[in-house]
């Protein structure tokens, strides 16, 4: 296991959070040194503090674990699926169809 890269996809996921290490940690319940050993791969990180990690960061375990790729995809699609099912018949509808313009418009730039 590649501590290292766990660590820092932690520290990427915090920054992108606006979080500082001092911040994450007191969530997670641990120190400012320790959140700074595991961001570094100086520490082995338990799974209750990856856990108490990846709610504090609203991300999967996963993420946290593993390279972006599919995992990201997955994610994503299941946040859409989340959205989508809170929605009304027609409030779906419309970002059905907002779903759909914004894909042919990113198309056309990507």
């Amino acid at each position: 296991m590649d501590y290292y890269a766990i660590g820092q996809r932690i520290r990427k996921v915090r920054k992108a959070h606006g979080l500082s290490q001092e911040q994450l940690a007191e969530q997670v319940g641990i120190s400012k040194t320790h959140m700074s050993h595991i961001e570094t791969g100086n520490t082995k990180l338990s799974l209750p503090v990856l856990v108490d990690i990846a709610r504090s960061l609203h991300v999967s375990t996963d993420d946290l674990l593993f390279e972006a790729g599919n995992l990201h995809t997955q994610a994503m699609t299941q946040e859409v699926f989340d959205i989508m099912n809170s929605c009304t018949y027609q409030q779906a509808q419309v970002l059905k169809e907002l779903l759909k313009t914004a894909k042919t418009a990113i198309e056309q730039y990507v």
